[in-house]
């Protein structure tokens, strides 16, 4: 099949996509247009339907549909402009090509997550770790295949723990360098601290927000399983507990950024900043990799607040 991320400005654009996200819009003359989402394996991208005509057949959001159209570029980033659609036909695709996975070895990785888990000293933070990389089937199964995000960084299946190990990795050089750090308590808070995911974003293909996600989001399902898993270990120290659930509440740093509570101990601003730089670090790498060969300026880019190119190779 042909991949998103293969074509080029001022191609012919042609093939089966999932269609995640469909809008029904009106320009500023009152026209309307369909504003899509389409998603293959190895991302996403824009598609607009401008003209409404016997070509474009119904379809709904997360329908598989045949396109054909002109591949353009609207503010640096590459458009789809479809001018025919259809509903694929049951054997015209396969769904695993629609499903973006991380490109990272699953295996290799979560191998390192229990050598993480295993090199925790204290003994009350090594038994919550194991009740849930060791003991809990479910929980492991979902958090190898589970993303990190619906969109922005990490959303493909395994970005869950491609991120948590990034983090894990940039905690465990601060709790190399500045020797103040609580290390087990700063490795246990990074191999928990977006935990609460698995239950605030669905499964893939959807990806999506769940009624969970809506109401609670994933920090305060991340806080509330701790509490929960301390309270079933005897004699877990409550102050101890309490500095574990505080990592967990704050580690997006500020409450604007949805966080109810800022970091009030070391390994809290330390896994902050770990978190903090793996996301943004993951989302330019993101933006980057969909320009393709674009090596102009992107145009402005909201999250970042800045004007975005790649750096050249000079």
């Amino acid at each position: 099949m042909n991949y998103l991320k293969d074509y080029r400005e001022g191609e012919k654009f042609v093939g089966t996509y999932l269609c995640k996200q469909k809008q029904i819009l009106k320009t500023k003359a009152g026209k309307t247009y369909y504003s899509l989402t389409l998603q293959d394996k190895t991302g996403t991208a824009d598609g607009k339907i401008w003209e409404l005509n016997n070509g474009i057949a119904n379809f709904e959001a997360m329908d598989y549909i045949h396109c054909e159209g002109m591949v353009t570029s609207f503010q640096g980033n590459l458009q789809m402009n479809i001018s025919r659609v259809r509903i694929s036909d049951e054997g015209e695709y396969d769904p695993t090509d629609y499903v973006p996975c991380t490109k990272k070895d699953v295996g290799e990785m979560f191998s390192r997550i229990l050598k993480y888990v295993a090199s925790v000293q204290n003994k009350y933070l090594r038994k919550i770790l194991e009740m849930y990389f060791v003991e809990n089937k479910e929980f492991v199964d979902a958090f190898k295949k589970h993303s990190a995000a619906k969109s922005v960084h990490h959303g493909f299946m395994g970005g869950l723990l491609e991120h948590t190990l990034s983090v894990t990795d940039m905690c465990q050089y601060f709790a190399e360098h500045y020797p103040m750090i609580h290390r087990d308590l700063l490795i246990t808070a990074a191999l928990f601290h977006d935990m609460g995911k698995i239950q605030e974003i669905s499964d893939f293909p959807m990806n999506d927000y769940t009624d969970d996600g809506q109401l609670l989001g994933h920090i305060y399902i991340g806080a509330r399983c701790m509490e929960n898993a301390a309270a079933q270990i005897p004699n877990f120290p409550p102050k101890l507990k309490n500095e574990l659930v505080h990592c967990i509440l704050a580690h997006h740093g500020k409450m604007e950024f949805g966080s109810p509570k800022v970091p009030a101990i070391m390994e809290a601003m330390a896994l902050h900043m770990a978190d903090n730089a793996d996301a943004k670090l993951q989302t330019l790498t993101e933006v980057f990799t969909q320009a393709g060969d674009n090596m102009g300026w992107l145009g402005f880019n909201r999250m970042f607040e800045s004007n975005l190119r790649k750096t050249s190779e000079e």
